[in-house]
């Protein structure tokens, strides 16, 4: 691997930059790259392989369970406490499981969702919903999914299910 010099300027900037306080470091290069916002999803999926999908407030269309993570929150935790704010369905470490890929980066949005799954037994947990947030949840067999929303579709087609995973598999 050839190196090229660095420029005088550059060297420069980079020595001052190494100069400063750690914490003015730190407010500097938030303030200069860019910020994303990590929220955790669950492919929450029956025993015959259905998917868990809800209906929540504004939105028209379906959706999977999730959200924001809170500032420090391992992405796992946000997950578990999702499911169990959105539909009281409270999973335990070993029933939540990384997906693969488990991070989806959307540049664009500047938005990482890590996604889990976990298998749970409709007829063994009861769902209680949050009347706030969510009007509705059913299951769907992953070939009959209902009308999602846009991010949902997008998120689901990069694991092969949904409407829009044909288009992935054409790329």
């Amino acid at each position: 691997m050839v190196r090229t010099p660095p420029s005088l300027w550059r060297r420069s900037v980079h020595e001052t930059f190494l100069l400063l306080p750690r914490a003015l470091r730190r407010r500097v290069v938030r303030a200069v790259t860019p910020n994303y916002t990590v929220g955790a999803v669950v492919l929450l999926r029956s025993p015959d392989g259905a998917l868990l999908l809800l209906r929540q407030r504004p939105w028209k269309g379906w959706s999977l369970p999730g959200g924001l993570l809170d500032r420090l929150e391992e992405p796992a935790d946000g997950a578990r406490r999702e499911v169990a704010e959105e539909i009281g369905l409270h999973l335990g470490p070993d029933e939540l499981l990384p997906a693969v890929p488990n991070a989806v980066v959307y540049p664009r949005a500047q938005q990482v969702d890590c996604v889990f799954t976990a298998t749970v037994d409709p007829a063994t947990r009861e769902l209680h919903l949050d009347p706030v947030e969510v009007q509705d949840a059913r299951w769907f067999p992953a070939d009959e999914l209902p009308p999602l929303t846009w991010p949902t579709a997008r998120l689901l087609a990069g694991y092969g299910l949904g409407p829009r995973a044909a288009d992935q598999t054409a790329r």
